[in-house]
């Protein structure tokens, strides 16, 4: 069974940072992509930041040139780098991987239980 764990959100005032960290375990074969997203109070969940097992990357336009996205291999971790966050950013951040698991003939989506981020003086 897959399990993501996600660490690293909280509150910060406008202009500051955050760094999300969200590590998979389980018997998994392949991560195929690791991501971000994000829902904010009264919105639908939108993605944030995806990065493929190739490293090809994708930022929503919100975030480009604020946030990173990076993944270890390694440690089957993904990380969310937040810099410069504004009130906008408040939300509830979800990690997503698309992995196969041990055993499995396919690949499955899975999902993190959320972290809260909010961004307000």
């Amino acid at each position: 069974q897959v399990q993501l764990v996600e660490s690293g959100g909280g509150l910060v005032q406008p202009g500051g940072s955050l760094k999300l960290s969200c590590a998979a375990s389980g018997a998994i074969d392949v991560i195929n992509s690791m991501g971000w997203h994000r829902q904010g109070p009264g919105k639908q969940r939108e993605l944030v930041a995806g990065i493929t097992n190739e490293g090809r990357l994708n930022y929503a336009d919100s975030v480009k040139g604020r946030f990173t996205i990076a993944r270890d291999n390694a440690k089957n971790t993904v990380y969310l780098q937040m810099n410069s966050l504004k009130p906008e950013d408040t939300a509830v951040y979800y990690c997503n991987i698309r992995a196969r698991p041990t055993g499995w003939g396919g690949s499955g989506d899975y999902w993190g239980q959320g972290t809260q981020v909010t961004v307000s003086s």
